[in-house]
């Protein structure tokens, strides 16, 4: 099979491999589309401890060819979404049955693009935030792909204002489409905002933005952090400060929910996967590139290039 394999030269590289075989509560997938997500870029980056070479991509959408030990052979022919630890960018990959997501109905470019950005947005608005009806709702990169599901499943959910702030002007009016009543660029945060508290904010940032997003939250407010796209440098806060205002303060990782509670994030992803399928809430798959060009996939994200979701056509 071609695969793309990210090399100890820190570069990407297409080549051919031996197909991989299932094992036990494994399928093996026959790739249509891989998800681009920020998880490429930190593993190009080293952030990730994997051993290279390895194959990347973290999610694939397709058939299942092939069943292991303990999957029911009913299986083959299923149309997936595949949520993975890598091998996604390769014509057939491996996946664990439990987090083979079924996709009946929904075409496979957008089977593609909803990767691990729907059920995290899925989590983060509905399990982690528990946004109510009627809260004020802030979401950081609401251009991204995470951030555009976000803005959708906060207007479902009931909120009653829902602001994006996004890295650069052009992401503006692509990000005004999912439900955000304002969107703001990143350099007129938090001034723009006057006095505004928020009772929910998304905050995949980090950095002096964690800080600011802390100054803006309304009494019993949540922040839900899930990232830290500007700088891994730690923040302090003090847990009396939150008492005070009856504050919160959450995370949420999805690849450890992955290997921590599988059974949980997959009800996530199919009950986001049933809202997707109905058209309630719309995937927004912007670019698609080709097998060949991973690597300039990759870049794009990285250096703000892109909005909503990108995939790589495999099959």
């Amino acid at each position: 099979m071609k695969a793309v394999v990210l090399d100890t030269d820190d570069r990407f590289h297409l080549t051919e491999m031996p197909d991989p075989i299932p094992g036990p509560g494994e399928v093996a997938i026959r790739v249509s589309h891989a998800g681009v997500q920020y998880g490429d870029v930190l593993a190009r980056d080293g952030h990730f401890p994997l051993p290279r070479p390895f194959v990347p991509g973290f999610e694939a959408a397709g058939e299942i060819v092939a069943v292991g030990d303990g999957v029911a052979a009913t299986r083959v022919g299923e149309q997936v979404v595949a949520l993975i630890d890598g091998g996604g960018y390769a014509e057939i990959v491996t996946a664990p049955g439990v987090l083979a997501i079924d996709a009946t109905g929904v075409d496979p470019r957008t089977a593609g693009g909803f990767g691990w950005v729907t059920p995290t947005a899925y989590d983060l608005i509905h399990t982690t935030a528990r946004v109510r009806t009627g809260d004020r709702v802030l979401i950081h990169a609401a251009a991204g792909g995470v951030g555009a599901l976000a803005g959708q499943f906060a207007a479902a959910a009931g909120a009653a204002r829902i602001v994006g702030v996004v890295g650069n002007a052009g992401q503006v009016e692509p990000a005004r489409g999912f439900g955000y009543h304002e969107v703001l660029v990143r350099d007129r945060f938090p001034a723009a905002l006057g006095d505004e508290r928020f009772d929910v904010i998304l905050d995949p940032i980090g950095g002096a933005t964690r800080v600011a997003n802390l100054a803006r939250l309304a009494p019993h407010g949540r922040i839900a952090v899930y990232g830290n796209i500007a700088s891994f440098e730690p923040i302090t806060v003090s847990a009396n400060d939150l008492l005070m205002q009856g504050q919160s303060l959450l995370t949420y990782n999805s690849s450890l929910a992955s290997q921590t509670r599988p059974e949980r994030l997959a009800d996530s992803a199919s009950r986001a996967m049933a809202l997707v399928a109905d058209g309630s809430v719309r995937i927004d798959v912007t670019a698609e590139y080709g097998l060949a060009d991973v690597e300039t996939a990759i870049a794009d994200l990285a250096d703000g290039r892109t909005h909503g979701k990108v995939v790589v056509r495999v099959g």
